[in-house]
């Protein structure tokens, strides 16, 4: 007998999915910013080696990129708890994912930095320019603007990392996925949607960031034809030419 789809049994629950995206989106979005500061934060300290965050960053950078995410969440929701310190599950995952960037970013961020010219600090130097100034235009920004693709693909990767955050019960996307295949049985259907639905918020989320990279971060480049034209050169008559 032919299998015989219904993807009705599935977008019955369409609540339930739009707040499991919803809390993905948050989650992704939450992570980002905390764990953007501290991998900036990082990526300066181990850039310019200023001791001793260099090392302590640096522990903690080859911590986590060498443990699993799913390992790192079961530590902070079980682990922490055991020392007394009580935490929720929105609690435990954005803890989680705001370590786990910030770990990933604060390299990314160091080798944008480490691109640095030191003739370019020289020179804001001699402008007369002041620490905070140069920092942020002549280190930062254009840091920034090198590694931007990169920091937005690490970005999209974590979100997609955070499907494992069901197995504490958080209530993201993946968690809906289960609860509702458990309802209509429906694995096919209900697995295939969510992918979907996985496969469009990368996207979005791809194109959102290169916006926000493009708009605030990389700048606006003059288009070609707005270019003001250069000055004609002038004509040389032969009475010039004697």
């Amino acid at each position: 007998m032919a299998y015989q789809f219904d993807f009705g049994a599935v977008f019955d629950y369409s609540g339930l999915l739009a707040q499991g995206a919803g809390f993905t989106l948050a989650l992704t979005a939450a992570g980002a910013v905390l764990g953007g500061a501290i991998g900036v934060a990082g990526g300066v300290s181990r850039a310019w080696r200023i001791a001793p965050l260099h090392w302590l960053f640096k522990v903690y950078v080859e911590g986590i990129r060498n443990t699993p995410f799913l390992v790192q969440l079961m530590f902070v929701f079980f682990g922490l708890p055991s020392l007394g310190v009580q935490i929720n599950e929105w609690q435990a995952c954005l803890l989680t994912t705001v370590i786990n960037l910030g770990a990933y970013i604060t390299e990314i961020v160091r080798a944008g930095i480490q691109e640095t010219q030191r003739g370019q600090l020289e020179a804001a130097g001699a402008l007369g320019m002041g620490r905070w100034a140069l920092f942020r235009h002549v280190v930062l920004r254009p840091a920034l603007q090198r590694v931007w693709p990169s920091l937005s693909s690490q970005i999209v990767i974590v979100m997609l990392g955070t499907s494992v955050v069901s197995q504490i019960a958080a209530q993201d996307l993946t968690f809906a996925a289960n609860f509702i295949q458990s309802r209509n049985f429906r694995a096919f259907e209900t697995y295939l949607v969510v992918t979907a639905a996985y496969f469009v918020l990368a996207l979005a989320l791809r194109q959102l960031l290169a916006w926000i990279g493009q708009r605030f971060v990389v700048g606006r480049r003059t288009p070609r034809a707005a270019r003001p034209a250069a000055p004609a050169a002038p004509a040389t008559t032969a009475g010039d030419a004697a």
